[in-house]
């Protein structure tokens, strides 16, 4: 259910089309495994004056240097953890996939600020990763970032070797674009699990002790369409130290456990959205999902999982089979299996029919008050309909910069610029009034060849009616930091 702003409401703001000028690079590509805090001190998110260290839960303090980019409105929100909040959404959507896993080891709090080793290095990310980019993501030195996803656990968990299967669920941090889809802030659950060859007796092979866990994973009745073979030696490549029959086995393993996961899930969705008074388009109807081969750096072969549903097939989550020297540098070369990825935020609002991502930010009882863990999953009813207000900022950018770079590790040049950039100002100076930014038109002078960009902000509160006046202010601050921070200037 979309909130609908009431015309009259938004014909009484004024479009506001202000001209700057900017340097410009270019933008993110995917990351692996797919998707109101108040700041105390301002930091800024691009090259600035920045503190000589930052504390984070009074007791951890980390030193800064020219890396650090991370806003003290992130900061402060580590503390929050909305997967561990009793009866919050993203919490009971946690739990309803472990469930599923019960003789998993689950780790619930593990602390967001790790290493780039951790996070890249140990996954066999690529020096040249964009993913490495500060304008991707959050650093607090050079060594030092806020985790980017789950994985960077991956290795210390094999490492521990305290369980055969394991989930983590964690608040993970990108920097990224603004809309109602997005946050600087969301959850992920990291999955894995893993067979010990030197564990077996002589008369079991890995394959055969496999395919008896197969076994017990519960049946279901849902549409499986898999076309793909289960490794290709371009598009999906086997691994060179793992047999196809071993692979085969694993494979199978990983996709009836997380179809079990997917039939879970989309029960719960379907006795919810039954409850809200919707009718299935087809109630007899199986549940279909399908297997698409994909890519990602610690995984091969790998995979992603789609559901249709609602008319249109939805990616829900990646996995495969994991990279064995990520297990021989984690100290366990005998041990092989899987592993998957999944935000938890795009399970919970199709779950509860949640419009906006961050409404699981906010501490309103009118929202928080709809969910229990102890009564069955019901979906969201919006408890206003607040009015939009659309303000564009347009400028040039410098014919100097490049448009298709980015912050590199390698590229500290405070004139450097990304999209990222502005979307970071916006919510440094808006928070999540916010609801979101988008260019809307570019052009290039035909004499000059500058090039001309347009964004759109569009300001809503979840919780009461922005005036005119104080939309305009705020977008008259959030222009003079683009000056102040961008080194922008009025056309």
């Amino acid at each position: 259910m979309m909130w609908i702003a009431p015309a009259a409401a938004v014909a009484s703001c004024r479009l506001s089309c202000t001209s700057l000028r900017i340097i410009s690079r270019g933008s993110p590509t995917p990351w692996p495994w797919l998707f109101s805090v108040r700041c105390v001190r301002r930091v800024s998110s691009i090259p600035g004056t920045t503190p000589k260290e930052v504390t984070i839960e009074k007791d951890k303090v980390y030193k800064t240097d020219e890396w650090m980019n991370t806003p003290s409105t992130i900061l402060s929100a580590i503390p929050r953890r909305l997967h561990l909040q009793q009866d919050h959404p993203i919490a009971i959507t946690r739990q309803l996939i472990e469930s599923r896993f019960p003789n998993y080891k689950c780790h619930n709090t593990l602390f967001p600020v790790v290493t780039v080793e951790q996070n890249f290095d140990s996954l066999g990310f690529p020096a040249d990763h964009i993913g490495r980019s500060r304008t991707d993501t959050y650093y607090l030195n050079k060594d030092t970032v806020l985790r980017t996803h789950t994985s960077a656990h991956q290795a210390d968990t094999f490492r521990a070797n305290e369980s055969a299967g394991y989930l983590i669920s964690a608040d993970v941090y990108r920097r990224d674009a603004i809309d109602r889809s997005h946050y600087p802030i969301f959850h992920q659950m990291e999955g894995a699990m893993t067979w010990d060859r030197d564990s077996l007796d002589a008369s079991t092979s890995l394959k055969q002790a496999v395919w008896a866990d197969v076994a017990k994973i519960p049946a279901h009745s849902i549409d499986v369409e898999d076309a793909s073979p289960t490794s290709h030696p371009e598009r999906n490549p086997l691994q060179e130290c793992h047999s196809a029959e071993e692979v085969e086995a694993i494979a199978a393993h990983l996709k009836r456990s997380l179809e079990d996961v997917v039939v879970a899930i989309f029960n719960a969705a379907s006795r919810a959205a039954v409850a809200a008074g919707e009718t299935p388009a087809s109630p007899d109807e199986p549940l279909k999902v399908r297997w698409v081969e994909a890519y990602f750096p610690f995984t091969s072969p790998s995979w992603e999982l789609e559901v249709f549903w609602q008319d249109d097939w939805l990616e829900v989550l990646g996995c495969g089979i994991v990279k064995q020297d990520i297990m021989s540098h984690a100290g366990v070369p005998n041990r092989l299996g899987w592993a998957f990825g999944l935000g938890l935020e795009r399970i919970a609002m199709l779950l509860y029919s949640i419009p906006d991502i961050r409404l699981f930010w906010s501490t309103d009882a009118r929202f928080l008050s709809q969910f229990s863990s102890a009564a069955p999953i019901r979906r969201f009813v919006p408890f206003s309909k607040y009015p939009t207000c659309f303000k564009d900022v347009s400028f040039w950018l410098r014919s100097s910069s490049s448009a298709a770079g980015g912050l590199s590790r390698n590229a500290l040049s405070p004139v450097d610029f990304h999209e990222n950039d502005v979307m970071e100002i916006a919510r440094d100076v808006c928070g999540d009034l916010v609801e979101d930014v988008r260019l809307v038109d570019e052009f290039v002078h035909p004499k000059t060849g500058r090039k001309s960009l347009c964004y759109r902000t569009n300001y809503r509160s979840l919780e009461r009616t922005l005036t005119n006046d104080e939309t305009n202010q705020l977008h008259e601050r959030f222009r003079q930091q683009l000056v102040e921070k961008l080194g922008v200037e009025l056309r």
